[in-house]
């Protein structure tokens, strides 16, 4: 919401200075101009990265105005779901959980949980854990060693789109600049004219510096720094994820491991002990979600 706000503050505050001090010729070369550095824009950003980078780079700028992914709902979920799950193979071995981690779009621990379902990286990470403990049995695990390869694979994923936001943020005025002297060659080569006539035109061909400038450190630029914070916060769950089944497979009862990763968490998303409590007992309670047909 904030976000929205301000983006509001900015627009408000320079379209009105355009219609205060500009002129209508201006008004006229608006829609060219944009169009002309938003298609340039583009092309460089297709250019500079891969299909997927170019798409998560695009959303970033959506994300920059929604936020982030989880809430403290979600995180009480993960939570809850990860203490059944060390639980029960806790008391009857991997082998009690080995057909949630081996098709978790049939678990009712990850049913009664969808957003946790439709996390590739999250379901995957917890799923790919608890099979590398099955491998290994009473022994040391390379659970901690996959966990931070994994964790730090998909950070490295996901800044790359941030990456592309902040290089498009920085070719932006010079994309301004390209238009400015694009209006400049058509202003010269009527250079005969009369001051009537230039001076128009002369405006137009600096409306592209000033989109340029203003599109790269009032716009694309900050929402770029946005995406890059909601990158970091959105990791907080993978790393609250590792934090518990570290725990866990160094022999912590999975009670302490639940409150390890609850105590990691920023106070703004971090369930109370009595939350907690509260939805360990609902939990406890439910009726399993139902299985696929297919399962």
């Amino acid at each position: 919401m904030t976000q929205i706000l301000g983006l509001l503050v900015v627009f408000i505050v320079i379209i009105g200075a355009l219609i205060f001090s500009g002129s209508p010729a201006i008004a006229e070369a608006l829609p060219f101009e944009l169009a002309l550095i938003g298609g340039a824009a583009i092309g460089t950003l297709l250019i500079g990265n891969s299909p997927q980078v170019a798409r998560d780079a695009v959303r970033g700028l959506g994300k920059a105005l929604t936020g982030a992914k989880w809430v403290k709902q979600d995180y009480s979920d993960l939570l809850t779901g990860m203490h059944e799950l060390m639980r029960r193979a806790r008391r009857g071995g991997i082998i009690a959980i080995e057909a949630d981690i081996e098709a978790p779009e049939t678990s009712p621990v990850f049913l009664n949980r969808p957003r946790l379902l439709a996390d590739e990286p999250a379901r995957n990470l917890i799923a790919d854990s608890f099979r590398l403990m099955s491998l290994n049995p009473g022994g040391k695990s390379p659970v901690e060693t996959h966990l931070q390869d994994a964790i730090a694979a998909t950070a490295n994923g996901r800044h790359r789109a941030v990456t592309a936001l902040n290089t498009l943020a920085d070719a932006l005025p010079a994309l301004g600049i390209v238009a400015a002297v694009l209006g400049i060659i058509k202003t010269m080569s009527m250079v005969d004219q009369s001051p009537e006539v230039l001076g128009p035109m002369i405006a137009t061909a600096l409306l592209g510096t000033f989109l340029g400038v203003f599109l790269a450190y009032g716009l694309v630029g900050p929402m770029a720094a946005r995406f890059g914070q909601i990158v970091d916060e959105e990791m907080q769950y993978l790393e609250t994820i590792r934090t518990m089944v570290s725990a866990y497979d160094s022999g912590i009862a999975p009670a302490t491991a639940v409150e390890l990763g609850r105590a990691s968490l920023p106070v703004h998303l971090r369930p109370t002990l009595e939350e907690l409590d509260t939805a360990l007992a609902t939990v406890a309670t439910l009726p399993a979600a139902p299985r696929s047909r297919t399962a």
